[in-house]
């Protein structure tokens, strides 16, 4: 394996902290945070707008969804790949245009198939923003803070996500579908914008070589890559189930279980942001899915609703390492001009998982119940956690060659 599980070597004499706040930074935390909290306008208001003014089904509004996610999919190695030859800045300005324009012209879709024709683009204009902005923040992070950087950047995805429902809520009641769809439009092309102040963040004179055949697909990131699969899949069922295991209980407020998760996931990272570059990546990345796993497995096996809250905040504070841990270790074995495909590869797992995942975990909740949906999804964080824990280097010769760095 790389040096995914070693924290980068300090020369003697370098400083104890390398600045990682600067201003470029958090603009670019910001850009993420107006980018995906458009996104999550989109989230609250897709359904709606396609069973209400379209005139559509649940049928629709899942066939839309699923164009974002496929079209998203199949397009980030090609970001990735993009990215590593052009830049950063054009894909994240460009897909953040792209995302404004889709958005705006869905208040005007005078039907379900012209919907899903931009929910497809907004697909194309999601790869490239988001692979751009994991590299652009490869970039910009000192090697020896990565982790903090990418449990703090990881806010704006969250907060985004979290924020943007209620807001599409608002606008919708406020100012109809028109403006809640030109709403989404705005806050994606102030992330545009955004980036755009930031510019171009690859290191100069970082460009792959362009007479090899181009590697859509970064190898090295396969095998840490599953072990994030997993743990996406067991996110994405709980996502899908808390609620339902919520009202199976007779809980008033069926969206505890998430408030509790979700509060646990950004105190945790930004309290613990320090402690992903401290520790050897691959093995806290297994310590986090084995502890994903033990949270469902309170949830699966006790039916009260303390068990579920207590479950949903275990669970939430794996989640919290693992996604810094796991692109932490893919980051390591990639170069500056690796930093695109990269990205692209280890972020097709988000898209397999929160897509996927709740799809086989609702065929299971549907035969024999929502308990064993929670059990399954346990399983597959147990299985991802011995993967990960796998991939660890026993060679102590590879263990050596990684200490001495890159190139040795």
């Amino acid at each position: 394996m790389s040096t995914s599980t070693s924290p980068a070597p300090r020369t003697a004499g370098a400083p104890a902290r390398e600045p990682l706040l600067t201003s470029r930074f958090v603009r670019l935390a910001l850009a993420d945070l107006a980018y995906f909290t458009s996104v999550g306008v989109g989230i609250l208001a897709l359904p709606l707008y396609v069973t209400g003014p379209m005139g559509s089904d649940a049928a629709g509004a899942g066939f839309a969804f699923g164009a974002f996610a496929l079209s998203a999919l199949l397009l980030r190695p090609v970001a990735g790949r993009l990215c590593d030859l052009w830049g950063r800045a054009p894909l994240m300005v460009g897909g953040g245009i792209v995302a404004a324009t889709t958005l705006a012209l869905t208040a005007h879709a005078g039907s379900l198939m012209l919907v899903v024709a931009l929910r497809v683009l907004l697909g194309v204009a999601e790869a490239a923003f988001f692979v751009a902005s994991f590299a652009a923040l490869a970039d910009l992070a000192p090697e020896s803070r990565r982790g903090e950087a990418l449990s703090y950047n990881s806010l704006g995805l969250y907060l985004g996500i979290t924020l943007g429902p209620p807001l599409g809520e608002l606008l919708i009641g406020t100012v109809g579908f028109t403006g809640a769809w030109y709403g989404a439009g705005v806050l994606a092309l102030v992330g545009a914008a955004t980036a755009w102040s930031i510019g171009e963040t690859r290191p100069a004179g970082q460009v792959p070589d362009t007479t090899r055949r181009p590697a859509w697909i970064y190898r090295p990131a396969i095998g840490p890559s599953l072990g994030f699969l997993a743990s996406v899949v067991a996110m994405g069922g709980f996502l899908a189930f808390a609620a339902l295991r919520a009202e199976s209980l007779g809980m008033a407020n069926l969206s505890l279980p998430l408030l509790v998760y979700g509060s646990v996931v950004v105190v945790g990272r930004i309290a613990f942001a320090r402690v992903v570059d401290r520790l050897p990546a691959l093995p806290l990345a297994t310590a986090a899915l084995v502890t994903i796993a033990a949270g469902l497995l309170l949830v699966a096996g006790l039916r009260t609703p303390a068990a579920l809250l207590a479950g949903s905040a275990l669970m939430a504070v794996g989640v919290t390492f693992s996604t810094p841990a796991f692109f932490s270790a893919i980051f390591a074995t990639a170069t500056p001009a690796e930093r695109g495909a990269a990205s692209g590869t280890a972020s097709m797992a988000l898209d397999l998982g929160l897509g996927a995942g709740p799809m086989v975990l609702g065929l299971t909740a549907r035969a024999v119940g929502t308990s064993w949906a929670f059990g399954v999804a346990a399983g597959i964080a147990v299985v991802g956690a011995l993967w990960t824990w796998s991939l660890l280097p026993h060679d102590e010769r590879v263990l050596d060659r990684h200490r001495r760095g890159p190139g040795s």
